[in-house]
């Protein structure tokens, strides 16, 4: 089993992979103010959590889109499983074809991502997923990464919202009722809810259009549960996304 880590602006999540298959998932929140020992002692414990140890690994491999931490948990897996991890980035095989202005310009995740549902999942394809930023990507029925969109994330847009509207407090995420809201808090969750599920679908609609093909559609990442639901199109959920395309390419790379 290796210990794979996707480190996003707003959480990482850690997962021990095995033959595409994880054996547990977890998160910690992004912090760019811990240092390696104190990531260490966070892995190390969600590891023990889930009844796991150190034996149990046999390497790791870290995708990041937060470059001040990518030395630190890099430390700081090697701390914990005594294995120098890999790094998603230059040099390293991802097996993607990359049909973009500049390649280079590709964060990891949306590699890692798009690595896993060509090896998943019927081509075309697009994946989206859902954090601090929302993002989809676009793979060709050659197998071609041709691009994608990056959006404001769901979170970002309530925070902005309540941030610069007096009158507007923050609110949980609960599914809407219905979409004509009657108090304030249901009009934010219609807005926030509706209003992303209502992005996506559009999106896919005008993006499928640029490309051949009907597209398999997955959706991943720490918001995808509360929003995907409301979706029109047949979209399929995989929290596991990421962490497998980890796997793909650490084996490419062993």
């Amino acid at each position: 089993m290796i210990l794979a880590v996707d480190t996003g602006n707003t959480n990482i999540v850690l997962g021990g992979i095995e033959e595409a298959k994880a054996a547990f998932i977890c998160r910690i929140s992004t912090d760019t103010d811990k240092t390696e020992d104190e990531y260490a002692v966070q892995i190390k414990t969600m590891i023990e959590l889930n009844g796991f140890s150190r034996e149990d690994f046999t390497g790791g491999i870290i995708s990041s889109v937060v470059p001040q931490l990518t030395e630190i948990l890099k430390i700081a897996v090697q701390k914990v499983t005594g294995y120098d991890p890999l790094v998603v980035g230059p040099g390293i095989k991802t097996g993607l074809n990359i049909k973009i202005d500049n390649p280079a310009q590709l964060g990891s995740d949306l590699a890692v991502g798009a690595v896993a549902a060509i090896a998943l999942y019927p081509k075309p394809l697009m994946v989206i997923d859902m954090g601090t930023a929302t993002t989809i990507c676009v793979v060709d029925q050659n197998g071609c990464y041709r691009g994608g969109i990056i959006a404001p994330g769901v979170k970002v847009s309530m925070e902005s919202l309540t941030r610069n509207a007096a009158q507007l407090q923050s609110i949980g995420l609960y599914p809407p009722k219905k979409a004509i809201g009657t108090n304030t808090a249901d009009c934010m969750r219609s807005g926030l809810v509706f209003g992303n599920a209502a992005m996506i679908d559009g999106l896919i609609d005008r993006m499928s259009e640029e490309i051949e093909g009907t597209p398999t559609i997955i959706a991943t990442g720490g918001l995808s549960k509360a929003i995907v639901p409301y979706c029109r199109h047949d979209i399929i959920l995989n929290d596991e996304l990421l962490l497998i395309g980890l796997q793909i390419i650490y084996n490419k790379n062993r």
